[in-house]
């Protein structure tokens, strides 16, 4: 089995409950608090996952500057009360940092969740 650190274990949690109020706070119609919070919560998981200077250095990385610039003026925007738009700008920020990444996590969600691994070998025809 494999073994997590206690700080790993505290970032997973902080990270899933930043997404869970990112996403309660686009369903709810962008709610502010709930947006600013997750963001925050997100970005502390991160940091407790792979340590602080990691994800400094993980931001501010000379081939990511646009997608670090995009995601900072998004959070940016939506804490001076544009929450739509500085949602659409940060998940395009999001994108561009985590692309190289979202094929892992799509692969290791569907092969350790079993309705997103069906789902994913049923045919359409």
């Amino acid at each position: 089995m494999l073994e997590v650190s206690t700080n790993t274990q505290i970032g997973l949690g902080l990270a899933a409950m930043g997404i869970a109020f990112l996403f309660l706070g686009v369903v709810l119609l962008f709610d502010k608090g709930l947006l600013a919070i997750g963001n925050l919560m997100f970005l502390a998981g991160l940091s407790f996952i792979i340590g602080f200077m990691k994800t400094l250095s993980f931001f501010f990385q000379w081939q990511k500057l646009k997608g670090s610039v995009a995601f900072f003026a998004g959070i940016i925007i939506l804490l001076a009360g544009h929450p739509i738009i500085g949602v659409i700008i940060e998940f395009i920020g999001f994108y561009l940092l985590f692309r190289s990444f979202l094929p892992t996590a799509f692969q290791y969600i569907t092969s350790f969740v079993p309705f997103f691994g069906r789902a994913k070998n049923q045919s359409i025809v």
